[in-house]
Parts: structure tokens; sequence; C-alpha cells
């Protein structure tokens, strides 16, 4: 587990200093509105054990009829491609075994894409001239 160091934007471990936020989406197979009823619930208590079992910290999550919405912080080792896919896995495999009506409606819980975007409090202009700048110190 990592800890809140020096201010609380940014997050230390034993060998990094990080703020890495991404906002992840991710849609039910052929966007079929089957998250419904208790399924939310469930779903959301799922993605929160597992997020914390690969050390992911889920800031904002909500889930609509037929797709996923996360904003989640992490470690830099964690790629989102390593999140997603552990999320997505487990979550299916649990909620398609307690839900009947998963297996009988779609042939899997989610579609293989998903679309994510990284968060930062610091603009691309902005890290673009510091960079450019750090040649003339």
């Amino acid at each position: 587990m990592y800890k809140v160091g020096m201010s609380k934007r940014y997050v230390s471990s034993r060998t990094s200093v990080h703020h890495i936020g991404y906002h992840i989406i991710w849609c039910t197979k052929y966007r079929r509105k089957v998250l419904i009823g208790d399924i939310p619930d469930r779903l959301k208590q799922l993605l929160q054990e597992r997020a914390a079992e690969i050390d992911v910290s889920i800031e904002a999550l909500e889930v609509m009829p037929d797709h996923v919405h996360l904003f989640v912080r992490s470690c830099p080792t964690n790629a989102p491609h390593y999140i997603v896919g552990r999320l997505k896995g487990y979550t299916s495999r649990i909620l398609r075994s307690e839900f009947c009506m998963l297996r009988s409606r779609i042939p899997t819980l989610w579609t293989r894409s998903y679309f994510v975007h990284s968060v930062g409090c610091i603009s691309e202009d902005v890290i673009r001239r510091y960079v450019e700048e750090q040649k003339n110190k």
C-alpha cells in the first residue's frame, strides 16, 4: 500500500512520488442494459474489493445500465490495461455466477474494449513549457 506524501496531491512509495489518475469506462456486451436491480450494488462492492487487492484507489464510481465509469488513482507500476483487466475479469466471473440472467442474456458480461484517459492537475501546455525551459537553465 502506498501513502500520501509531501502534500495530499502526491503519493509516495518506497521508490517513487506520483500522482496518477485514470478515468476508465467500459460497456456491457452489445450495450445490453443488464446492470439493473441488485447488480449495480454488488458490482460496486466487487470493484472496491478487487481495487484494494491490486493497490488501486477508487475515487469515483458510477454504474449505468449498460456501462461503468471509474475514476481511479494508482501507483506507476499498475498500467491501465492491468487495472481494467483485473477489475473486468473479477467482476464478470462473480456476477455471472451470482446472477443467472447475466449468463442467459449475453455470452460475456463485458466487451473487450474500454476507454481510458489520464487525469492530472497540470495541463499539457504547462508541462511542454516546463520541459522546453529546462534547456535555458
